[in-house]
């Protein structure tokens, strides 16, 4: 686990910035995507921000575990939803998304969200 989350979604998040210049009409495609795939309905933001940070979680993208992370913080993700996230995520996805589960959950902490309590 050796990314520090919140500078990496800085990074990620400036080299998006060039796209959206140099490639505009793809971006603006995936932000109308993602606009529309955001907008409440039968489930709510949160729910797919969960299963966003899910499909991260078991395709290992480390940029996917900053930016859902930090959206699930935002909408008030508490720690047992996102603990029962990384449940789903690692009964789909094996060991590979167990190692992945871990650096989530890193990521969820360092933009803020509730840490274990220790007893």
């Amino acid at each position: 686990m050796s990314h520090d989350y919140p500078d990496l979604a800085q990074a990620l998040g400036s080299k998006l910035a060039a796209f959206r210049r140099e490639i505009p009409d793809t971006m603006k495609g995936f932000g109308q995507m993602s606009r529309a795939a955001h907008t409440e309905g039968a489930l709510s933001n949160k729910t797919k921000e969960l299963i966003a940070l899910a499909i991260g979680i078991a395709n290992r993208c480390q940029g996917c575990l900053a930016f859902h992370s930090k959206a699930l913080v935002e909408l008030a993700c508490t720690r047992a939803e996102f603990m029962e996230m990384l449940q789903v995520a690692v009964y789909m996805g094996g060991g590979p998304s167990l190692m992945t589960a871990a650096e989530a959950l890193q990521a969820f902490e360092e933009f803020g969200g509730e840490k274990a309590t220790t007893a």
